[in-house]
């Protein structure tokens, strides 16, 4: 029997799939591919995050033209709609020139059809749940998984009898802080000499339009009472483009902050950030307090929210209320209560596991294992 194990991983969460494909690549016998996305958003002509990680993680990556259900209806939504039927045939030749020995989906409309085509073909199947509450993908790819791994306990599912916790993967860069660029280094020594709290600003890896546009608002007064670091994301709006032009000494602007981004995170004072799984379970990891702003159609992104809330560790505030005013209040809300968020990190911090990535890791393999045995 070939000992030999060939990983199919897709889904949207790319941040735990890195650390797990990190993981799986520590060992010899596995090879791994990665079916992902082109570009982030539909009309929007800009690179995915995956097209280009994975390939620098030396593993093959396979653009799929993957449709999904918009939740608002327009010229690029009706495309997107056009574009389902395509990726379900796509992801059925994918996988038959592949032939994976197991798929491991992280969710969303990309990994869904992979989870359909690779049930048809008898593929063994293990989704990741990164949330709370389960999104629409892999409710669907629940039903055809022979596994599913979650990140808490708190976690609503489907079958209970296959589902096992194996927490959320992190990233790297978040559990062991590397030394630090000189940058961001020197941008700090200059926030501690002007004994000047630093805030962190991200929208994600496809940053927020939203976001940016109130921090361009609010940066003249922003700028009177903290140091900012901006990560902008890339978008059609222009709005790395337009911001870093008005960086200095008290405001550095960047459109995707890759290794470094354990060391801006543990060294801010304070982030401002959307409410997505993987961001929230970082901020909390790293001890560290959020003024979190929920996508608002995103029902996911408001319950995670709302679990973290109640852990004390961030301060929600609702899209429809962000204005200055209240950024700056909400800021300064946190910076006077510090002492008691961070009280509050270090207790919950223990709801997180430190080896999610092996954990996972090793469930995908034996899945795989298991399926090749009873085959034989």
């Amino acid at each position: 029997m070939n000992n030999d194990v060939k990983i199919l991983v897709t889904g949207a969460h790319l941040t735990p799939a890195v650390a797990v494909c990190e993981e799986l690549k520590k060992e010899k016998e596995i090879e791994i591919v990665y079916v992902g996305r082109n570009s982030t958003m539909e009309g929007q002509n800009v690179q995915s995050f995956e097209s280009g990680v994975f390939p620098a993680l030396n593993i093959k990556f396979i653009p799929l033209i993957a449709g999904k259900l918009q939740r608002y209806i327009s010229v690029y939504s009706i495309v997107s709609l056009l574009k389902i039927p395509v990726g379900f045939v796509q992801a059925f030749f994918i996988l038959l020139k592949e032939k994976p020995d197991v798929i491991l989906s992280f969710g969303g409309y990309v990994g869904l059809p992979i989870v359909v085509c690779g049930w048809l073909l008898s593929i063994p199947i293990i989704i990741h749940e990164q949330g709370l509450q389960m999104g629409l993908a892999n409710k669907i790819s629940s039903h055809f998984a022979d596994k599913i791994a979650v990140s808490f306990k708190e976690t609503k599912t489907l079958p209970d009898k296959i589902t096992t916790v194996t927490g959320n993967p992190l990233r790297k860069e978040i559990l062991t802080l590397g030394k630090m660029d000189k940058d961001y280094s020197r941008f700090f020594l200059n926030a501690k000499k002007d004994k000047t709290p630093v805030i962190f600003i991200t929208g994600g890896i496809q940053g927020s339009h939203i976001i940016n546009q109130c921090i361009e608002n609010t940066l003249v007064s922003l700028l009177k009472k903290f140091y900012v670091i901006h990560q902008t994301g890339e978008s059609v709006f222009g709005d790395f483009e337009r911001l870093s032009k008005l960086q200095n000494k008290r405001y550095l602007v960047k459109n995707w902050i890759g290794e470094e981004v354990g060391n801006v995170m543990k060294f801010s004072d304070v982030l401002v950030c959307r409410a997505g799984i993987n961001t929230l379970s970082e901020v909390t990891f790293l001890e560290k307090s959020a003024l979190v702003i929920p996508i608002p159609y995103q029902k996911e992104q408001l319950n995670n929210a709302r679990f973290f809330e109640q852990l004390g560790t961030i301060l929600l505030i609702p899209q429809t209320k962000l204005s200055p005013k209240i950024l700056i209040d909400s800021l300064e809300k946190i910076l006077k209560e510090k002492i008691i968020f961070e009280k509050n990190g270090k207790q919950a911090k223990e709801i997180f596991i430190k080896d999610a990535p092996k954990r996972l890791a090793l469930e995908t393999i034996l899945l795989s294992k298991a399926f090749k045995v009873f085959s034989n």
